[in-house]
């Protein structure tokens, strides 16, 4: 039988309050779902696909669930709502019922309760409450390595293994982390929240990184993401490519986002534009050359101008039109840090679910629009509806011609093999056979 509140277990600062459930169940060395059973639940954690658990599948409780994990976790209840981001959220249908004095719990997905979730560092974890267990905390992707310890900090929705990677070989992601916290500050004095920076910087180096596969002069990034899978990628190299480009691109992602956010790039942006005579990007454009050199890339400009589909168009378009005193397309907020939703990175746990259902299938390359950006997305599946188009009319018209019908103008001739007999012969038999003349 549990005696509540005789072992005290502390929360961690952002913790998940199903993880903190799970720590206290192993406080008392029992399992998760026997603590559960203290809350009234009437739907289940989130899965993945194959079945188990997400791990940042989140728990919401309502006022009566609140005093039984207080009184559980032995600390007051004034310390869970500082720690648990999701301590205090209400959910209506536990909260207002008639059953409100019942202690209920409702389970949600973290994102839709208080933020973005990943793994905690288990020696900090260990460092701090004694337990060397695994741990989920609502992390911005800003702050994802552990300065302590050399880790990069994984999503906790994924459905993959690992909780981290190791940075040992790769100072310069340590590096950067400590750099943002000056840029973080630069975005507050500019009037700008941090995470939309960071978050438009990474959706344009996201797609930098799409791209890299065919930059032959890219060595950085390959060199990374060797040294992330320990020293060889090997024949997992596309499962790589989509776990570790988050801590790949995590040093240009920062330099980018401090490039954004200094007025001088603001400048380039405007002369390149022609200021107030409007005049055509040329592939020698100054602000891809000078961005290209806060990455470290003096030969990215080229390829900068040649991309008309990234993030960067919208910021620098904003910019320019605001500058010119022009208005941006109706329903669309003049805001240089506004990341249109198509635009947005695919996550790890969506390229992750969409390899192992291409895997599960055999390949049929039908999940493919899950990982193109927007604009290929409609390239592609306009040449497809073309093809399949095309296809149709063909087939129709052959069945046309071969009723005796004319071909119709335009549409494509069908291509009669010389040892088979022609139309007009198969018209002929066809006559015999129902006995004309």
């Amino acid at each position: 039988m549990l005696t509540v509140g005789v072992l005290r277990t502390v929360p961690l600062d952002g913790e998940l309050t199903s993880s903190l459930i799970n720590r206290v169940a192993a406080r008392y060395r029992l399992p998760a779902s026997s603590v559960l059973r203290l809350w009234t639940s009437r739907n289940s954690a989130a899965r993945h696909d194959g079945g188990g658990i997400r791990a940042d599948a989140e728990i919401v409780l309502n006022e009566a669930g609140r005093e039984a994990l207080a009184e559980l976790c032995g600390v007051k209840r004034e310390v869970l709502t500082h720690a648990l981001p999701a301590f205090a959220v209400d959910d209506p249908k536990i909260s207002t019922s008639q059953e409100a004095e019942v202690v209920h719990a409702r389970w949600r997905v973290a994102s839709t309760a208080a933020g973005v979730a990943a793994y905690g560092c288990r020696l900090c974890t260990a460092r701090r409450t004694g337990q060397a267990l695994r741990a989920v905390r609502y992390v911005p992707r800003g702050q994802r390595v552990c300065l302590r310890h050399g880790r990069w900090l994984l999503d906790a929705d994924a459905d993959q293994p690992l909780e981290h990677l190791g940075l040992r070989l790769l100072p310069e992601v340590v590096a950067a982390q400590r750099r943002w916290s000056g840029v973080a500050r630069r975005a507050v004095h500019a009037g700008v929240e941090p995470d939309r920076a960071f978050s438009l910087a990474h959706a344009v180096v996201a797609r930098w990184w799409e791209q890299a596969l065919s930059w032959e002069q890219e060595e950085i990034w390959p060199r990374r993401l060797h040294q992330l899978a320990g020293g060889d990628a090997g024949s997992r190299l596309a499962w790589w490519q989509i776990v570790g480009r988050d801590a790949a691109i995590f040093p240009e992602v920062v330099a980018v986002a401090d490039a954004l956010l200094d007025p001088a790039m603001a400048e380039v942006a405007w002369q390149a534009s022609g200021e107030m005579k409007p005049r055509a990007r040329r592939a020698d454009d100054p602000f891809g050359h000078r961005l290209g050199e806060r990455v470290g890339r003096t030969w990215l400009g080229p390829e900068l101008a040649a991309d008309h589909g990234s993030p960067l168009n919208g910021w620098k378009g904003a910019i320019v039109r605001a500058r010119r005193h022009e208005t941006g397309t109706p329903g669309w907020p003049e805001d240089p840090w506004h990341l249109k939703r198509e635009q947005q990175p695919a996550t790890m746990a969506g390229q992750l679910r969409v390899m192992a259902a291409e895997a599960q299938s055999g390949g049929s390359g039908t999940r493919w629009r899950a990982t193109v950006p927007a604009e290929q997305r409609f390239r592609i599946t306009q040449l497809v509806e073309e093809a399949r188009t095309a296809g149709g009319v063909a087939r129709r018209a052959q069945r046309h011609h071969r009723r005796g019908g004319p071909h119709p103008a335009g549409a494509p001739q069908p291509q009669w093999r010389p040892d088979r007999p022609s139309p007009c012969a198969y018209r002929r038999r066809s006559r015999r056979l129902r006995g004309d003349a």
